[in-house]
């Protein structure tokens, strides 16, 4: 008899017409974070088309189970939403609605769990233990839908999870893999600045707002570099910077934001406290009194090592030359608030098509080659193969 991935090929082979149509119809189609209702539907209705019974979540996003009831189910994520953004791709399936793109893939993302449901729904004879496969909405925001999913029940009954990410610097048929942080915790921090203001004529009698503003842009980045091992990627940036109106006025506030990112769990805990600290440090010389307001974002997204190898395992059956090592990104991922309940593993997968410049995430002239697709259903399909192996042996995350 064959093997579930096997039989995943070939069912990607006759159904390959029918998944690239799903991929399209999502990307001309994108809906921002927790407004995926339509995104919602297609999926429900997809699903239900091949005799599953999807559980909508409260909102939109919704998961399917499959196969048996006993045992610890192995999961695996596609997150749904676009971003606010306009495609400038000029592709016959472009987005067709104004200012909103999946210039981040998660179209591809949303496909490949979609087509593994599917796939797996119509070979559901050959799976020896149970899957859930979770379409999460709003992976976007700082308030990500990972946190929501959990609270919801997604990960109740499951032992491990596995996602992966586009990733245009990758040739397609590649596969990223990384054992601990692949990606970084990202905070954003808003610093108001106070003082009583004045005449630009007697600064002396103020404390200077502006003088107080420009000493946290240049101090505070170079004091975080002498407090934080250099090691752990922590990388404080401002994006904006706003005090007064009159060329002749001192104001009275002014404030800072900006993103501070570190791919170390231990030095991301400790960070607001240390903010506050150094910013009290470089404004006590000014006078000026200020207020943080510091907004936690994600932990890094860290793989487990036994999950991880299992997943690179997976992908060299489908190409012993497709794994490479992936470089931890500075970018933040909310897959990392699953992998804080259960072990699992996320890959870059390769969307590159080979011929023309690299791009970059987050653009709107990002155009991912559609390839992809296949290698990412067919390498959840052999992680699925790989665990009941493992698991009936008494191995994997056992």
């Amino acid at each position: 008899m064959k093997g579930i991935a096997a039989r995943i090929d070939e069912w990607l082979i006759a159904h390959r017409e029918e998944v690239v149509g799903w991929r399209r119809h999502l990307h001309s189609h994108p809906e921002l974070s927790h407004m995926e209702y339509e995104t919602t539907n297609f999926l429900a209705e997809t699903l239900e088309a091949h005799g599953l019974t999807p559980r909508r979540f409260p909102g939109t996003g919704l998961m399917v189970d499959l196969g048996p009831d006993t045992g610890d189910r192995l999961a695996f994520r596609g997150d749904i939403d676009a971003l606010a953004l306009t495609e400038l791709t000029d592709l016959p399936y472009a987005s067709k609605v104004p200012g909103v793109a999946h210039a981040c893939g998660h179209d591809i993302h949303t496909t490949i769990a979609l087509g593994l449901a599917c796939a797996l729904a119509d070979n559901a004879d050959g799976l020896q233990h149970g899957i859930r496969v979770i379409f999460q909405p709003a992976e976007e925001v700082m308030e990500g839908g990972a946190s929501d999913v959990i609270a919801w029940g997604g990960l109740d009954g499951v032992g491990s999870i596995f996602g992966l990410h586009v990733e245009p610097k990758l040739r397609v048929g590649r596969i990223g893999v990384r054992t601990g942080a692949i990606t970084s915790a990202s905070d954003v921090l808003q610093i108001k600045v106070h003082g009583p203001g004045g005449h630009s004529a007697r600064p002396h009698l103020t404390n200077d707002v502006v003088f107080a503003l420009s000493s946290l842009v240049t101090q505070l980045p170079a004091l975080l570099s002498r407090r934080v091992d250099p090691r752990t990627a922590t990388v404080l940036v401002f994006g904006s910077v706003n005090a007064g109106y009159a060329p002749n006025a001192i104001p009275e506030s002014g404030q800072l934001t900006g993103t501070i990112r570190t791919g170390d769990i231990a030095t991301w805990r400790t960070l607001r406290e240390l903010m506050e600290e150094l910013i009290a440090q470089v404004l006590a010389p000014t006078g000026c009194t200020h207020e943080l307001i510091y907004q936690r974002g994600v932990p890094p997204v860290i793989n487990d090592d036994v999950a991880t190898a299992m997943l690179a395992d997976a992908a060299r059956v489908i190409d012993p030359q497709a794994v490479v090592q992936a470089p931890q990104s500075s970018g933040g991922e909310d897959f990392s608030m699953y992998l804080e309940h259960v072990p699992g593993s996320m890959a870059r997968l390769g969307c590159w098509s080979g011929k023309g410049r690299m791009q970059d995430l987050h653009q709107g002239d990002l155009n991912v080659d559609e390839r992809s697709i296949g290698v990412g259903i067919r390498l959840f399909g052999s992680i699925v193969e790989q665990y009941s192996r493992s698991a009936s042996g008494g191995g994997f995350l056992t």
